[in-house]
């Protein structure tokens, strides 16, 4: 994973390797050889910070992961068509390259952040802060970050987030969740997305997909729905309610931090 493949050095965070930042010699001077460590660790504190300022304006941040197209961009259009009327909604951004998914979003109506990650398979907590100086924060009631695809590395960094989301489609396998455990394992809610093209698949069984997680010992809620068809909708939507009402209550009632896997 990214403690071992060395994607976790990222634009966001590479000042503090770099001649003179923070990592970049140890203790007794010497150049750091541990580097991978630090930089999680600086990762942490970072998300902490982030934590502190989405809680200060009590706004619900919501991590959404999962593989290239599973619908995460599809699944925050349906989102904010259904609640604009009621909240103030920001995404934040995360590609390797172009802001297609952030034009999408902006269509809609809504401040979209595009984070280009560049050669990094993830978002860090360095990038996020970043990106919420763009961000008035004050304003609003949830920010939805939108995760790079990749089923692996996203879920070892925290942002700052309160709710990691991953969406599982259901053309890419029921089996997902036991072959990329540490995803599902960070998981506070597992969505079953592409639900109308269960009809045409004989080969995606959702009970499948909800035992593969209950093995991991998660016992994170799991929705099946469409933003196509707006099928299962509704209870999607009901969960972010019941999450930013807990949000509203203060840190101490809210989510707080999530469960963040590590390998």
């Amino acid at each position: 994973m990214c403690d071992t493949c060395g994607c976790n050095l990222t634009h966001g965070n590479a000042h503090l390797v770099k001649p003179g930042g923070k990592l970049s010699k140890t203790d007794d001077g010497k150049m750091a050889i541990n580097i991978l460590k630090g930089l999680l660790s600086e990762n942490d504190h970072q998300a902490m910070h982030n934590r502190e300022h989405f809680d200060k304006h009590q706004v619900l941040a919501i991590n959404l992961m999962s593989s290239p197209g599973s619908g995460k961009t599809a699944l925050l259009e349906a989102t904010i068509e259904a609640l604009k009327d009621q909240y103030n909604i920001a995404v934040v951004e995360g590609d390797l390259e172009t802001e297609n998914d952030a034009a999408r979003i902006r269509a809609k109506g809504v401040t979209a952040i595009q984070i280009t990650t560049g050669t990094a398979c993830h978002l860090d907590a360095h990038m996020l802060h970043d990106a919420l100086h763009s961000l008035e924060l004050a304003p609003l009631d949830i920010v939805f970050i939108e995760n790079v695809g990749n089923l692996v590395c996203p879920a070892s960094f925290d942002l700052g987030q309160h709710r990691n989301v991953t969406l599982l489609s259901v053309t890419e396998g029921d089996d997902k969740p036991a072959k990329y455990p540490v995803m599902f394992r960070a998981s506070d809610l597992m969505l079953l997305s592409k639900r109308d093209l269960l009809a045409v698949l004989d080969d995606f069984d959702p009970a499948q997909a909800r035992q593969h997680l209950r093995n991991l010992a998660n016992p994170a809620p799991v929705i099946e729905l469409s933003a196509k068809t707006g099928e299962g909708l509704q209870g999607w939507l009901d969960w972010l309610q019941q999450e930013l009402t807990a949000c509203r209550q203060g840190p101490q009632k809210a989510t707080g931090e999530p469960a963040v896997a590590n390998p």
